[in-house]
């Protein structure tokens, strides 16, 4: 995947920027819709072009934010159309009615602040939308939202890949590290996240259980 995508940036790269920003805006939407595309690199070329003085700084920020919103409002409506039940039954092995029940359970309690902070945790994006709109979430709500989060997280990318040098090459791995490092910073707080979260659900049922006694 990763030597296809390579390639076709160096087929991009010599094309009218028109295309370019097309191209930044499709991989946006579509990040969302298959989250193996690695849409952050993308967005990260798109600075990489602005540094180079070759693409438009807000060009390349409203193509990839709105590219983002456009792909999680996609899935939103996927969820919102097919319905709790369509998903429960297929069973998906990524997306499996277990994990339904265990993010609708997360959504009744803080459904809005999930979508709100969706660019920042890995590996969720899509299941947050597809969920955000089984769950029957305000449309006009989500999507408020999902542009906040997309307007953040892809100014901080931009931003960071416009400042670390005009070598591509160098920037993809530097980019690589840090957005390795961010992950694993991020799973284990999502980790301690969980594991605090049942410690305090277990707490509360004993001092219920021995009220109750």
């Amino acid at each position: 995947m990763e030597n296809i995508i390579n390639d076709f940036i160096q087929y991009l790269l010599p094309q009218k920027e028109s295309i370019l920003y097309v191209f930044l805006f499709a991989s946006a939407v579509v990040e969302n819709l298959f989250p193996p595309i690695p849409g952050d690199t993308i967005t990260a070329l798109g600075a990489f072009l602005v540094g180079t003085g070759r693409l438009n700084y807000l060009m390349v920020y409203l193509s990839t934010t709105l590219g983002s919103v456009v792909g999680f409002m996609c899935l939103f409506w996927v969820g919102k159309f097919f319905e709790r039940e369509f998903f429960m039954k297929k069973n998906y092995s990524f997306f499996s009615a277990q994990s339904i029940i265990n993010a609708e359970e997360w959504f009744r309690k803080y459904g809005y602040f999930v979508v709100a902070v969706n660019r920042f945790v890995p590996g969720i994006r899509s299941a947050v939308s597809i969920v955000s709109g089984i769950s029957k979430l305000n449309s006009l709500r989500v999507a408020g939202l999902a542009l906040i989060s997309a307007a953040v997280w892809n100014f901080i990318w931009i931003q960071v890949g416009f400042m670390l040098g005009n070598n591509w090459e160098m920037v993809k791995i530097r980019l690589g590290i840090i957005l390795k490092n961010y992950n694993m910073a991020m799973g284990a707080v999502l980790s301690a996240a969980v594991v605090i979260y049942f410690i305090i659900r277990l707490v509360r049922k004993k001092r219920n259980q021995l009220n109750n006694s």
